[in-house]
């Protein structure tokens, strides 16, 4: 007979991975690295559980937006008072804040819960090739799409 393996918090083993953005599509990165988070990848994957990894992206500036998106695609942001509608290009918003694109679109992609809340902390963007876990000796990811 065959046994469902049903993981909780304690039995889970988490990896670090990191992830170079440069040259790679927004949306392509956004739903490998949503399902890396979720544990999606791994034999034993409980929906209920954090059972995911731990991903740092580097080089967020450097995404590729395609097709007219870079002039076309517009972020939201309302202040909650009467006319306080405000509108963003990507194209503005990758000067402003490079990071926003991809961690809007990662979050998009998330449970919307508490626990896609813990998921999203287990991601770290960044906008150089620089980031601060070395520590964790991440390892490298080549995603498909570069």
């Amino acid at each position: 007979m065959r046994q469902t393996t049903v993981l909780n918090s304690a039995n889970v083993d988490k990896k670090w991975y990191v992830i170079d953005a440069q040259g790679l599509i927004l949306g392509r990165l956004a739903t490998q690295v949503a399902m890396i988070l979720k544990g999606k990848n791994k034999p034993a994957y409980t929906p209920h559980v954090d059972c995911g990894d731990n991903v740092i992206i580097i080089n967020a500036d450097k995404v590729i937006f395609t097709g007219n998106k870079l002039q076309g695609k517009i972020y939201y942001k309302h202040s909650q008072h009467p006319g306080g509608l405000s509108r963003t290009t990507a194209h503005d918003m990758l000067k402003k804040k490079p990071i926003y694109p991809v961690e809007h679109a990662i979050k998009g992609m998330l449970p919307k819960n508490k626990l896609g809340s813990q998921l999203f902390r287990n991601l770290f963007v960044y906008a150089g090739s620089e980031h601060p876990h070395e520590a964790q000796k991440p390892e490298k990811l080549e995603l498909a799409g570069k």
